[in-house]
């Protein structure tokens, strides 16, 4: 096809598209629609002004699809006395219209805002949608909050210069993350304890998972300390430092002290650790995971994942440790022990507390009253005190026949893990117990009033009394040890 023939085609071609939007070409009127800086062949020049009711894009009125001829972003015509289908339009010489894109809705900006609400006050994110900036995409990635609704006549501290008032029951999970950025204006603690005298000494870092026992020999000037993650690391109470890694291989359920001896339970064995002469011993008979462990009557207890109670009595120097006795009674797991006069107490995932008379290794009573696992185990005076995943801790005192029954019951909103206490300066008794929401709650008995709070960045499910002159530890499920100090002039040893 020659060039003449195919210049004729095209020509044709335009010709046709022009009879479609009902013109013609025309050398006397100005073409009003230029796209992409190119003039479209139209029925109209561009040497004279805009005929009437012809309406041309602008910036404000975007583009739209013409009902009319079918045709997308083509120009639309229309007589005035005629209902437009299309664009809205305005007849010459009248006011500016705004145009709206029908295709874009309108979508406010995203903000985080604080709302105050019948004397509360609420943190949560608003989403309004709109033009993105750089805040929004930072709100947008961080996701939204958990609503938060903490009531203004709570409990609390008002900072004096921001007027912000604290709620001393909660600490800032920002804070603990290391990126709260309102500082001062927070309305969450930003502190590890609240009470009286309280004060953290030094978090020791080292293990990798939970915390399950501690223990500082008497005289001795390291604390020792194991973990599920396997290993017993070994403290200078000097400088902090870790001295020594003891390397178990396999989960560690717990770990106590009893004069030289170390003991580290874990599955299907216990561990012997001289620490004079660093001479090892395993004692083999236990079956499945060892959990609880206490020494009493010159015999060492482990209570193991079977619900069985192992005895091992003093032996020869060769084999320092044999089996006296292996007690059964429980229908679970034992999870805690304790000791107190002739008795042996032991707590149990079957819901039950058993007592053992140390004279028979035979059980004497079966205590029920919780309606979970009992966790721990509290001899206070003549009371037994025993806390529970049922969120309970239970009071047991003695009857005139001679048996056990709750007497007091103090309930909490979480679940209950670790129990432990000392007294304070005026030998008022002072209950530690732990609860699963990542604190530990400080108890005054027998009110069973608030003396404080601690903090920690997982559940704490080891508290570990200390020497006279208020030390104590605690240990986490992240592995963190913390050592903290009650005032020497708040405490005179452990209960």
């Amino acid at each position: 096809m020659d060039t003449a023939t195919l210049r004729g085609f095209v020509d044709k071609r335009e010709t046709s598209v022009l009879l479609r939007l009902k013109g013609s070409p025309s050398n006397n009127i100005t073409c009003g629609y230029v796209h992409k800086k190119q003039s479209l062949v139209a029925p109209y020049n561009r040497s004279q002004g805009i005929p009437k009711n012809t309406w041309v894009r602008t910036p404000e009125n975007q583009f739209r699809k013409d009902t009319n001829n079918g045709l997308n972003n083509s120009l639309v015509v229309a007589p005035e006395d005629q209902p437009r289908k299309g664009p809205i339009y305005a007849p010459k010489n009248s006011a500016p219209v705004k145009h709206e894109n029908p295709l874009k809705k309108s979508q406010p900006k995203s903000s985080l805002v604080w709302k105050p609400d019948d004397g509360q006050r609420r943190r949560s994110f608003v989403w309004t949608r709109g033009g993105v900036g750089s805040d929004d995409r930072n709100n947008m990635k961080r996701g939204a909050v958990e609503s938060e609704e903490e009531s203004t006549g709570s409990t609390g501290d008002v900072s004096e210069n921001t007027g912000t008032q604290k709620d001393q029951n909660k600490i800032c999970r920002y804070w603990v993350s290391g990126n709260c950025v309102k500082d001062s204006k927070c309305g969450f603690l930003h502190s590890w304890s609240t009470g009286d005298s309280l004060s953290m000494l030094a978090k020791l870092e080292g293990h990798e998972k939970a915390v399950t026992g501690i223990a500082l020999p008497v005289g001795a000037d390291k604390l020792y300390s194991g973990s599920l993650d396997g290993k017993v690391r070994v403290w200078d109470c000097h400088t902090g430092h870790c001295a020594r890694v003891i390397d178990q291989y396999d989960k560690i359920g717990c770990l106590i002290n009893e004069g030289r001896w170390v003991f580290v339970g874990m599955p299907n064995v216990v561990k012997a650790l001289n620490i004079e002469n660093s001479t090892e011993f395993s004692l083999e008979h236990p079956f499945g995971q060892v959990n609880a462990m206490v020494v009493a009557n010159d015999m060492l207890f482990a209570g193991t994942q079977d619900g069985v109670i192992l005895a091992w009595k003093g032996g020869s120097e060769a084999n320092p440790f044999q089996l006296a006795a292996s007690m059964n009674g429980h229908t679970g797991a034992v999870i805690c022990l304790t000791v107190r006069s002739k008795f042996l107490y032991s707590g149990s995932m079957d819901h039950t507390i058993r007592v053992w008379d140390l004279d028979t290794l035979h059980s004497i009573m079966t205590l029920h009253g919780h309606s979970d696992a009992v966790m721990s185990l509290l001899c206070w005076d003549k009371y037994l005190l025993s806390c529970s995943l049922d969120q309970t801790i239970k009071v047991w005192g003695a009857t005139e026949e001679g048996n056990l029954e709750v007497t007091f019951t103090h309930k909490e909103e979480h679940g209950l893990l670790a129990l432990s206490g000392m007294n304070d300066a005026e030998s008022k008794s002072i209950l530690f117990c732990s609860c699963n929401d990542n604190s530990v709650r400080l108890y005054e008995l027998p009110s069973f009033s608030e003396r404080g709070r601690l903090f920690s960045k997982q559940e704490v499910r080891e508290i570990q009394m200390g020497p006279p002159g208020g030390l104590f530890f605690t240990g986490d499920g992240m592995g963190m040890l913390t050592v903290w100090k009650w005032s020497a002039k708040a405490s005179q040893g452990s209960l």
